[in-house]
């Protein structure tokens, strides 16, 4: 994994250090899921602009890697489909939970 990381990364980033800021943040393993909520709870609030923290859980293994980027990429191609994330973020994450089998953690976070 590590090898193929390199190859794929161009270098280590942390989204602690990033001052980007996004409509859904997508995590694969729930301690990074529960890192990145954190910071936002500890962030100074500065524009109350919302940001949906998602995580799907993938064992770190080249095949539940590749299953699980698509199952990813499908929620992710879903959401951008989306004409109104706020109101309908709720019930497109109980679809795709019923259709890939995967559960989806949720929080809603702000800027």
């Amino acid at each position: 994994m590590l090898d193929r990381n390199k190859r794929i990364k161009s270098k280590p980033e942390r989204f602690q250090n990033s001052k980007e800021k996004f409509d859904v943040v997508v995590t694969c393993e729930e301690r990074v899921y529960d890192q990145v909520v954190e910071d936002f709870e500890t962030r100074e609030q500065d524009s109350g602009q919302s940001v949906h923290v998602l995580n799907i859980d993938i064992q770190d293994n080249h095949e539940d890697a590749v299953i699980g980027g698509f199952k990813i990429l499908n929620l992710c191609q879903l959401l951008k489909e989306c004409t109104d994330l706020e109101n309908e973020i709720d019930e497109l994450l109980q679809k795709f939970e019923s259709k890939e089998t995967r559960d989806v953690l949720h929080t809603v976070c702000f800027y």
